[in-house]
């Protein structure tokens, strides 16, 4: 670990972040039984060190499913743009459903859509008119692609506050054979987007074809020289419609160590415990935030919910009642934004 971090956490009473060698990375990878539940436990004290008992609450609005990528693994990808029921949001649509996030008590807003300069703009459009209906007490969060400097600046100072660009593999070969882009090319979009001003977020797929416990270690060494402000992982859910239809999905326990491990190295860092573990195991986003998540995301895209085809239609949305229940069972508590 490096010293000045470890003498920054000891003045500001963060606990230092656990740097495990590569041996050590991959036991708890393969972690089981026992060791995997001491595993859980550690993240989860790490997590309640920081933030307690805390989980915060985002709510999602998917503005738009047309995508100039051709993701392997997405059915919104670019070759499935003229068979899929295609949408836009209009900015009424999104201050409506803003709207009802204000209403649930919720001050974190997720707007996602496929990577589109149209959704980009629609969301520049709806920015400040959000952040009035808040009177300012709101987190903006953007997901939605790669936009290049001038996009980020304009809609930082229109109001967003954090911007998630996931890499989803480190890996220069999976990346080209699933999104078709250099990872070189993301990362520099991930770095250009935080000189813009924004908090930022990654994330990464587990259990993509060719992928192992090697590669997830990778992942994890990798994520230490980016130190992002949120981290996610998804468990592979195969789709149909796209070449990986027939792919089998991520294993959870795969997903909920690196989870863990993502907690242990990064103990500030805003960790959601997302959908797909829910969708390939039931029970599984419960098993996120007991492995030291601490965000749950509630969808609010209302009529055109089923037209936004992450992991196809047979998808697990998440509502209100849903996570309700997940932090009952862990002993969770509702929060808001940590940086408002």
């Amino acid at each position: 670990m490096n010293p000045e971090t470890t003498a920054v956490a000891a003045r500001t009473g963060t606990p230092a972040p656990r740097r495990l060698s590569r041996e050590d990375l991959l036991a708890a990878l393969r972690a089981r039984g026992p060791e995997q539940r001491a595993l859980h436990a550690a993240a989860l004290d790490m997590k309640k060190q920081v933030f307690g008992d805390d989980v915060v609450l985002r709510g999602v609005i998917e503005i738009g499913n047309v995508c100039r990528v051709n993701c392997t693994y997405c059915p919104m990808r670019r070759d499935n743009n003229r068979a899929n029921s295609s949408f836009f949001m209009s900015v009424s649509d999104i201050l409506e459903r803003a709207g009802h996030i204000k209403d649930a008590g919720i001050d974190v807003i997720l707007l996602q859509a496929g990577e589109t300069p149209k959704a980009a703009a629609i969301a520049l459009d709806a920015l400040p008119q959000i952040v009035a209906l808040f009177h300012g007490s709101v987190e903006v969060i953007l997901n939605l692609g790669s936009l290049g400097n001038e996009r980020y600046r304009r809609l930082r100072d229109a109001g967003a506050m954090t911007y998630i660009l996931k890499h989803e593999t480190s890996s220069d070969l999976l990346h080209a054979e699933t999104r078709f882009e250099k990872l070189s090319q993301r990362m520099q979009e991930w770095y250009v987007a935080r000189d813009a001003g924004f908090r930022m977020g990654t994330g990464i797929i587990s259990g993509l074809p060719g992928q192992d416990y090697e590669s997830l270690a990778d992942e994890l060494v990798f994520l230490r020289s980016m130190d992002p402000d949120m981290i996610s992982v998804s468990p592979f859910v195969p789709a149909p419609d796209t070449p990986m239809a027939d792919v089998p999905p991520g294993n959870v326990d795969d997903a909920l160590n690196f989870l863990a491990l993502t907690r242990l190295e990064h103990p500030r860092a805003l960790i959601p415990s997302v959908s797909a573990m829910e969708k390939n195991s039931s029970g599984g986003q419960g098993a996120g935030i007991a492995a030291g998540g601490n965000v749950m995301t509630i969808n609010f895209t209302g009529d055109h919910q089923g037209e936004y085809l992450i992991y196809g239609k047979q998808r697990f949305v998440v509502k209100t009642e849903h996570v309700s229940r997940v932090l009952a069972l862990n002993g969770a508590r509702r929060a808001g934004s940590v940086w408002i």
